[in-house]
């Protein structure tokens, strides 16, 4: 019922039971491989543990119903995976690790995967937002705070905006990503059961699974994991401003964009005529879960008593995988979202147009200043706003009242002429555009 909203897009795939399931035991045939890459273990062990998971015959089903005996999934699979394994090679599985070893590995190579996936939809976000921001850069439109016009702006401004906050996110989260580590410490973090070749095989473990080499276990550190969430976070945050500035710019007092889907989409239950923004929606949603489970696992990162935390380590599964997939889903949503919106230069424009100029005051002061002094040319031009506002007149007709023998009619004129006050928004929309543009391509 909600898996099409809260798991959209490749995320849905790299998150889940199933997902942990494969990178554990990834998790468990990278050690069979760093085993032999030391002489722990023959070639045809890790061939072995590599059928058995390939053939299938893991009986996951049967590991997972037993998973709470342990307060951990590795455990019973742990079992299961040896049965399956035929011959000697069955002594090698999960040689010198524990239960924390592989699920915390685990927990990177999922980060890894749905991560990636994620960052494949922001990058589709930011392309449609640069072709926005290239396209709408003379778009006038009103530039608003705290819900009223402000000064004018351009959409084309306004997308290099959303562009840069989601381009700065997702580079954010790739370098976190990045630098994820394996991790391998043993029981106690001492690696003590593989004897002097401890630290070589947690290198071989790592370099196998394409993870970066940990300088030592960190069973109780657990900032490779809150950075990664961190960095998530920013980047839910990202397409949550994105999407919720559209639902805004949608409504119908607003009209300046709306959602162009196919039949159906954007329907109301009750009301023929809607037609809701629904991607916008559904990111906004998505967005809107991840600072909570940041939050958990944020305050699980106390990881007491010593060597191994007692809760607060099982506290972070769930929540890390509920995060990394609304993260990859609000990507998607907002990747949709611009994809199927129809800007409204025309409605933009009138917008700005409905406050009669007033926008423009901060311009005629401005332009006063110079003449009657700072505050004198602020508060003519604010009783001018005021009188404008309280009758309904048009702001030029009154500045052209009160400014006579000041200002020529011709020059007022000038002076609201919104398109003429747009200060460095060009210049701005470039410097988005050249960061997009010259991003190092690191493909997932």
């Amino acid at each position: 019922m909600f898996g099409d909203m809260f798991a959209r897009g490749a995320v849905a795939d790299e998150t889940g039971e199933q997902a942990w399931l494969r990178a554990m035991l990834d998790a468990e045939a990278a050690l069979v491989h760093a085993l032999v890459r030391v002489g722990l273990a023959a070639p045809e062990d890790a061939e072995a543990v590599e059928a058995a998971r390939r053939d299938g015959r893991v009986d996951a089903a049967s590991a997972a119903r037993s998973a709470a005996d342990s307060a951990n999934p590795v455990v019973p699979l742990v079992r299961e995976l040896a049965r399956a394994v035929e011959g000697p090679a069955a002594r090698h599985v999960h040689q010198g690790a524990t239960s924390q070893d592989v699920m915390d590995t685990a927990a990177v190579l999922v980060a890894r995967r749905a991560g990636g996936a994620a960052l494949a939809e922001a990058d589709r976000a930011a392309c449609a937002l640069a072709g926005l921001a290239e396209e709408h850069r003379r778009t006038v439109m009103p530039g608003r705070t705290l819900l009223q016009q402000a000064l004018p702006t351009t959409f084309g401004l306004v997308a290099a905006g959303w562009l840069h906050a989601v381009t700065g996110a997702a580079d954010a989260l790739r370098t976190e990503l990045d630098r994820t580590p394996a991790q391998l410490g043993g029981a106690a973090g001492t690696l003590a059961s593989l004897g002097d070749r401890g630290p070589a095989v947690a290198a071989a473990f790592a370099d196998r699974l394409g993870l970066a080499r940990p300088a030592l276990p960190w069973h109780t550190d657990r900032g490779p994991l809150t950075a990664v969430a961190s960095a998530a976070a920013r980047t839910a945050a990202a397409c949550g401003k994105v999407s919720g500035d559209l639902v805004l710019l949608a409504q119908t007092e607003v009209g300046e964009v709306a959602e162009e889907a196919g039949p159906g989409v954007g329907g109301s239950s009750a009301m023929p005529h809607k037609r809701n923004p629904v991607a916008a929606v559904s990111a906004r949603a998505c967005a809107e879960q991840v600072p909570g489970l940041a939050a958990t696992l944020l305050t699980a990162q106390i990881h007491q008593p010593h060597q191994r935390a007692a809760g607060p380590w099982q506290a972070e599964w769930q929540a890390f995988d509920r995060l990394l997939c609304a993260t990859g889903s609000a990507a998607a949503w907002t990747a949709d979202a611009l994809e199927r919106l129809r800007v409204d230069p025309e409605r933009m424009r009138a917008n700005l147009e409905l406050a009669g100029g007033v926008p423009m005051a901060e311009r005629v002061a401005s332009d006063l200043a110079p003449e009657l002094g700072r505050l004198d040319a602020h508060d003519l031009v604010r009783e001018a706003c005021r009188e404008a506002a309280g009758s309904g007149a048009d702001l030029a007709g009154v500045l052209d009242r009160r400014l006579a023998g000041r200002r020529t009619a011709e020059r007022i004129r000038e002076l609201l002429d919104p398109a003429a006050y747009l200060g460095a928004a060009d210049t701005f929309i470039d410097a988005a555009l050249d960061a997009y543009r010259t991003r190092p391509e690191r493909p997932w």
